[in-house]
Order: structure tokens, then sequence, then C-alpha cells
């Protein structure tokens, strides 16, 4: 069974713009899948909705399903979405911690959907809690900042701070959006490492949204490219073409990490599986596919 299913996804801001037109795909445990396209494309909206942080357009025909459970259809959020979401660990662009709290605090924020509420807004943690979050931080490289503020880490610390957090959720499912996209390529290839790391040796499914085109190819053999909030793309990574990516792009083109795709743009080489119809974006074809923790101790 797919530990993702998503079923004609659309979504509107405004009447005449879909940032998300008709989008179905699934994916199956234990899979690390790529999300690229230009600004715009669909990306971030499309993360955002497998954890019901936005609601989809009213449509009867309408699923988001994410480990056996749907946390969304007809375009309303699931009644158990709060359930459901404590499997999905989300990893925003901009980091989202806390920036005054400790490094270990924003860690423990990841069991804030597992206890009750007055315990959570009293910030009741236990010993074992604190256990599982230096582990989580070890996990990820970064125990010995534990005690330092949020604020106080660089851009690749926060995120690999935020990564840990998701592991103390406990996630099943990581949807991590653009999350290397302001870090320079040395914190950038430490982030896609750990989330590698733990795609690989903990199973957790990983949904990366990446702009940076080289690190779709090097670190997830699945990618999903999107255009005008539609899949025109779903297959094998080194499937892609340059031409076919300097299509995709457009003017975005020149800024990719991808020196190949400089060449001079000639009529678009398709990859083996895309959509039929990639300029007039009509239909797509998609190919599909068949304790974590280590033991530390608690700073003093």
């Amino acid at each position: 069974m797919s530990i993702v299913s998503v079923q004609h996804l659309s979504k509107h801001f405004e009447r005449n713009n879909a940032a998300l037109d008709d989008v179905n795909f699934s994916v199956q445990s234990g899979e690390m899948i790529a999300l690229i396209g230009a600004s715009g494309s669909g990306k971030s909206t499309l993360l955002r909705h497998l954890s019901g942080l936005l609601e989809s357009d009213s449509n009867a025909l309408t699923s988001v399903d994410v480990c056996g459970e749907t946390i969304q259809s007809g375009g309303k959020v699931s009644s158990q979405a709060r359930h459901i979401r404590r499997k999905v660990g989300v990893v925003f662009q901009q980091f989202n911690l806390v920036p005054r709290l400790s490094v270990l605090t924003n860690v423990l924020l990841g069991n804030l959907g597992a206890m009750p509420y007055w315990l959570a807004a009293l910030g009741f943690f236990t010993k074992p809690q604190k256990q599982l979050a230096m582990q989580a931080l070890g996990r990820v490289g970064i125990k010995d900042k534990a005690l330092s503020r949020g604020a106080d880490l660089s851009g690749g610390q926060q995120q690999r701070a935020a990564i840990a957090r998701a592991l103390v959720q406990n996630a099943e499912v990581i949807a991590a959006d653009e999350p290397i996209a302001s870090l320079d390529p040395s914190a950038a290839r430490r982030v896609m490492d750990v989330l590698k790391e733990l795609n690989k040796n903990d199973g957790i499914t990983v949904l990366v949204s990446l702009h940076q085109v080289e690190y779709a190819l090097s670190y997830c053999a699945r990618t999903i490219a999107m255009r005008d909030g539609r899949i025109v793309y779903d297959g094998d990574s080194n499937s892609l073409t340059p031409d076919f990516l300097a299509e995709l792009y457009g003017d975005e083109s020149e800024d990719l990490l991808l020196p190949s795709l400089t060449k001079p743009k000639n009529e678009l080489a398709r990859p083996a599986v895309w959509s039929n119809s990639f300029s007039s974006n009509q239909g797509t074809l998609s190919s599909g596919r068949e304790s974590r923790l280590s033991e530390t101790t608690l700073p003093a």
C-alpha cells in the first residue's frame, strides 16, 4: 500500500490562477523523491496539502492519504488531522525554530502532537523525552549545540535541528520544502546527507522540494517535476535530460547548479517518462515505483 496517495488535487488561491491543477501521484514507503520545478510551479503548495496545512478546492474526487489515513478529502481537512500530522514531519525553508528557545527545547516541540494540550502549553517534558531529543540531535550532528539559542545557530544547523524535531516526532514521512535553498553548498550537502541517512537507515519516506537540480540527481532515485501546478514528469532521476530541465525552468535555468544546462536550447529532448504534452500541460504519465536513536546523555 502507498504511504502517500494524492488524487485529483487542485488548489486555486485566485479564481483563474491554479496553484495545483488535478495532481495525482503515489509514494511507496521508503522512497526518497525530489520535487523540482521553477518558482511558482506548485511544489510548496503540494507539500502543505500533505500535512493538512492547506485545504484543497472542493471536489468530491479529491483525496490526500498519508500512512493509510485520509488527511483531507473533498476540500475538507479531516477531523483527525492532528493525529495524522504526527506522522508527517514538515521541514520548512525558513527553519521555523523559536529563536529565543534553546535548540533542545525546539527539538522537544516535536512531541507536542502527542501530548495533552495543558502539558504542551506549560512546556512540561519528561526525562525520557529529553533523552530522545538529545539522541536526535546526535543523529544530525549538533548535540553540542543543545543548550544554544535557536537564533545562535547557522542556517545549516537550524535546518538540522528542524530535522531532529521531525525525528522526535517519530515521523514516518518527512516533507522538506526547499530545505537547502538559503544554504551554502557545504551546509546544503550536510542537510541532504542527513535526509539520505534517515531514509536509508531508518526507512523514513522523504519528499524533498529542491530548486538545485544537481542535488535531485545525486540524492533521489525518483524525481517529480512540476510546471504551472501540474506534474509534467514522474520517473527516474537519471532519465532527466539537460534540454528537458532547461525547458522546465525557462529563464531560471541559468541559475541551476548543472553546467550542462548552459548548452543551446534546441527542441526539447523528452525523457523516457513524461507528460503527453509538456508545452500544453495536457495530461501526465506516471511511472510508479514499486529504535532509530543511539543512546546519549543529557547535558548538565
